[in-house]
């Protein structure tokens, strides 16, 4: 058992190092992997960026696996998370494909040594570990964007009704902010730059983000521009609807929290506080055990 140990580790380790030499070696990747390779280099950690470069030759195979319709998912998947750290879905490929081997190698050995826990923690690392950054980033920016809404709207409300028209006053109050919310609508003014029309632009951010106000921002938008509604009362109005929505759904999470914090008093907290409340009392009583138990 310990030969086959040594020789599974000999191989991983000897699999990682070949996959070095052939990242150094002068073999020329497709065009669109390394600019892949190129796009973020600046907007990622040293172990993402290594893990990229190992990966990256692998790429093409684990696309090919997973599909058009699994990449075009996860393609989504990344717009909505706003790619991260200069992810991309080839990105994506080479870092499911190290994590995968990684996980993969560590299952088995861990297996071979009976630990079967320890395994299947490693096999979940490695088919799920990528997932769960682009899930965390999806929730956190989706967050964001909803906080800063409002307070933009109404921003853009005064300073469209301060003279500036609604092109102009979207660039003036984009440059002030920061994060996703700025970075979506820098997008959107580039689009429209390019030529892209107002409302096409608008349904591309509208697109590119799983928000409902978001959704609620562009639609205003639209049915104000086909109806000839005043812009300015059009914003002010989506902000406190917006609102609204936001006090609504926090209502809603406290409602749900509080059976929840009721089920896990009644499930742990009352159970344990009654052990230390028995424990004590029998404890203080002086009660001679010696006469139950019989010594």
């Amino acid at each position: 058992m310990g030969l086959l140990l040594a020789l599974v580790m000999g191989l991983s380790v000897w699999g990682v190092f070949a996959g070095i030499r052939m990242y150094r070696a002068e073999a020329k990747l497709p065009g669109d992997l390394a600019l892949a390779l190129e796009v973020g280099s600046t907007r990622t950690g040293a172990v993402d960026s290594l893990i990229d470069r190992l990966g990256m030759r692998y790429a093409p195979a684990v696309l090919r696996l997973m599909g058009p319709k699994q990449v075009a998912k996860y393609r989504r998947k990344i717009d909505l998370a706003g790619n991260p750290g200069g992810l991309t879905i080839d990105r994506y490929a080479a870092r499911r494909a190290v994590y995968g081997a990684l996980g993969g190698v560590g299952c088995l050995v861990f297996l071979m040594r009976g630990q079967l826990v320890v395994a299947l923690l490693l096999l979940a690392f490695g088919a799920f570990w990528t997932e769960v950054g682009i899930w965390a980033a999806i929730r956190i920016r989706k967050d964001v964007i909803e906080r800063t809404l409002p307070d933009f709207l109404d921003v853009l409300a005064v300073v469209v009704s301060a003279g500036l028209g609604f092109r102009q006053a979207l660039d003036r109050v984009a440059s002030k902010y920061e994060g996703p919310w700025a970075d979506e609508l820098r997008i959107t003014l580039r689009q429209m730059d390019l030529g892209m029309s107002r409302r096409q632009a608008f349904a591309e951010l509208r697109r590119r983000n799983d928000s409902e106000q978001v959704a609620m921002f562009v639609t205003a938008l639209q049915q104000g521009e086909e109806l000839g509604a005043p812009i300015v009362d059009t914003l002010v109005a989506l902000a406190k609807d917006m609102r609204r929505t936001d006090a609504q759904n926090a209502r809603r999470k406290a409602a749900r929290a509080v059976p929840k914090a009721t089920m896990m008093i009644t499930t742990f907290m009352v159970p344990a506080t009654m052990l230390l409340l028995g424990a004590g009392l029998i404890l203080g009583s002086g009660t001679d055990f010696g006469v139950v138990t019989g010594e």
